[in-house]
């Protein structure tokens, strides 16, 4: 019998959590044989050619890996759909090099669970993508646009101040992609800084509302404890009260100054003669 959406959907969850720590793994080893080649032209043919190899062979497993989880899936279509950068990024060469960027934030959803409320670690993390977007941007567009004779980015100190001024929608217009690849991952820049700052407003808002839940708890807390303790008070009042001479609830009235046992109602004492 074949296992239902739900089981397969928690098959893809523990698996998910298994791989990882050696996906953040190939995503350093690709950074570093994607990087090397971009920033010393002068590297030797076989260097070259080696860094080639290994960013070829780990697109290849994440191609794989996306393929494996693909077949995990209960909701198969669900999965395509919450996933389509992951699948833009295997199947457009210029956009390869920000996988690394959705391995960042695939590793901390896969980890919510054991990150301590990754709320407290989300600015770690949103910092370390934001930084990783814009290296892996600056690679990528310089990488594109150098060997174009009308290009303006032609050195990683302009690639680096175009990333940045694009991901903030600054756009000066001093430095602009030229070529189809270079506006690709123009397109990929805005929307990944976009989805950043998003992601940032929405957990800054989602913190206010805990904090404001809690105020809101202790405040309850508080005015049922004075409840309580006014309750008590109460009671003890009327535990000593009944306990004083002619104080309970049957004894008789006593006027304001009048001595007990005197009053309208206090038995006559025989005269001594």
């Amino acid at each position: 019998m074949s296992a239902t959406p739900a089981i397969r959907d928690e098959r893809l969850r523990r698996w998910e959590q298994r791989t990882g720590g050696w996906l953040i793994g190939l995503a350093m080893v690709y950074l570093t044989a994607y990087a090397v080649p971009i920033l010393a032209p002068g590297l030797p043919h076989a260097w070259r050619r080696t860094a080639q190899t290994v960013t070829f062979g780990i697109w290849a497993l994440l191609a794989v890996e996306f393929v494996l989880r693909f077949a995990l899936a209960g909701r198969r279509w669900n999965f395509v759909k919450v996933r389509l950068f992951d699948l833009a990024t295997l199947l457009l060469p210029p956009l390869r090099p920000l996988r690394l960027v959705t391995i960042v934030f695939m590793v901390v959803r896969r980890n919510a669970s054991t990150l301590g409320r990754v709320r407290l670690r989300l600015g770690t993390y949103v910092a370390a993508c934001t930084a990783l977007l814009l290296f892996l941007s600056s690679l990528t567009i310089l990488d594109v646009e150098r060997r174009n004779p009308d290009a303006t980015i032609t050195s990683f100190g302009d690639a680096l101040w175009w990333s940045i001024t694009t991901v903030t929608t600054v756009g000066y217009g001093d430095l602009y992609p030229t070529t189809t690849q270079g506006r690709l991952i123009a397109i990929a820049l805005m929307v990944g800084g976009i989805a950043l700052a998003g992601l940032v407003t929405a957990t800054l808002a989602s913190w206010f509302m805990d904090r404001f839940s809690e105020l809101r708890a202790n405040e309850a807390q508080t005015t049922s404890e004075i409840s309580a303790l006014t309750e008590e008070v109460r009671r003890l009042r009327d535990e000593l009260h009944a306990q004083r001479p002619g104080g309970g609830p049957s004894g008789p009235a006593q006027e304001p100054g009048e001595e007990p046992g005197e009053g309208a109602d206090a038995p006559a004492t025989a005269s001594v003669p």
